[in-house]
């Protein structure tokens, strides 16, 4: 049943943001079109990223999975809910106001040409990737304050390279126009390059803070429906809080008892249980 929940939340929340990205063609000025998708992906991590983990990106799926802070055998669902969901909106959108401006699909900017919107997304893609899977360790331990994190930098790389590519950095959000349009002439410039962006990322996790897998990355990567997620985050978290840095790769310690109790919780008078 989690399974089905977290698909699900990823189904409607791509669904969301390839309407907001789609709106943003529409006769409005460029802070408006680009600020709208980051607000959105921000109100969508603080509302479901307990949930699922509030992906919404191939490339975000893939770079959680490779960190080891999301287990590989949800990865397809998440693909095939990440690209439905775009699909879908762009179905709704094309039913309600027509084929207005391709539906949204991203191109090159006029004056650009493939080549120079596929390096443009991939160094996109490397900032943004690095920005979700920095808020998301235990180093920064910053909790739902990642969410303006990375809804800020989807803003402000717009605002620099919207006129450029159109700036996807989001596999689906680009196959969705490009499946409801019947055109994917550029589409493999909005899928190589994020991938490409996502993998260096990774490379560049790994080189400053190590292998992932702690509680922290792993409840930000996967959502906390997991029995035990939560607890084993909040117990690191407290660690982290006392100044306390535990080993890579082994569970965070338990609080520690007060003097005159056992560890277990139980009485040592009397040897009873705790109370559950």
């Amino acid at each position: 049943m989690a399974v089905g929940r977290r698909q699900r939340s990823e189904d409607a929340h791509a669904f969301a943001l390839q309407q907001f990205r789609n709106e943003r063609q529409r006769q409005i000025s460029l802070a408006a079109a680009v600020v709208a998708p980051g607000l959105m992906v921000m109100a969508i991590i603080l509302f479901m990223g307990a949930v699922s983990g509030a992906h919404l990106n191939p490339g975000v799926s893939l770079a959680f999975a490779l960190r080891r802070d999301f287990p590989w055998k949800r990865v397809p669902g998440y693909l095939v809910c990440q690209l439905a969901g775009a699909a879908l909106a762009c179905l709704f959108l094309r039913a309600v106001l027509g084929d207005v401006q391709h539906l949204g699909a991203t191109l090159p900017g006029p004056g650009y040409e493939n080549w120079q919107a596929l390096l443009m997304e991939l160094v996109l893609t490397l900032g943004l990737v690095s920005v979700i899977l920095g808020t998301a360790s235990a180093a920064q331990n910053v909790g739902p304050i990642a969410a303006l994190g990375v809804g800020g930098y989807i803003a402000l790389a717009g605002l620099w390279a919207a006129p450029i590519s159109g700036v996807s950095m989001n596999p689906a959000r680009s196959f969705g126009p490009a499946l409801v349009s019947g055109d994917f002439t550029s589409y493999w410039v909005y899928l190589l390059g994020p991938l490409a962006g996502a993998l260096l990322a990774v490379g560049f996790a790994f080189i400053l803070r190590g292998r992932g897998g702690d509680p922290i990355s792993y409840a930000a990567g996967s959502g906390t429906l997991d029995p035990g997620t939560e607890r084993e985050r909040r117990l690191l978290a407290e660690q982290l809080a006392r100044g306390e840095v535990p080993a890579r790769n082994e569970p965070p310690a338990r609080p520690r008892a007060p003097a005159g109790t056992d560890p277990t919780g139980s009485d040592p008078s009397t040897g009873a249980d705790p109370p559950t």
